[in-house]
């Protein structure tokens, strides 16, 4: 099922300016912005994504890059830095990109290398 319904622009951007929210709802603000927000929005919140994941998880690196610039990691990595077992990482995934109606795995062989 899609969150596209379940929130808008503005909901979205109160629960970020919120100063207790619940970090379950929180989350799902930003979720919601980074699939269906302006993409002015988006890229802020793309950009604020990798600076916290290279700060959170310092040993994850992308091993490449989408057409569009969206980093790739091995779920074998993701799911150490998560400490869950690999399956767990896949149905996580999985889960998301049914939700989401978005393709979140890529083949190795459909990433890009940026030098």
């Amino acid at each position: 099922m899609s969150h596209q319904h379940e929130w808008d622009l503005e909901s979205a951007m109160a629960v970020l300016q919120h100063q207790t929210v619940d970090a379950k709802l929180w989350a799902e603000a930003v979720e919601w912005l980074l699939l269906y927000g302006p993409p002015e929005i988006q890229e802020l919140l793309a950009q604020a994504s990798t600076t916290a994941t290279s700060e959170s998880f310092p040993e994850l690196k992308a091993t490449g890059y989408t057409r569009d610039g969206q980093p790739c990691y091995d779920i074998k990595a993701i799911a150490r830095s998560l400490n869950i077992n690999e399956e767990e990482a896949k149905e996580i995934i999985a889960r998301k990109e049914f939700d989401h109606e978005t393709r979140y795995f890529y083949d190795k062989k459909e990433t890009y290398k940026v030098q």
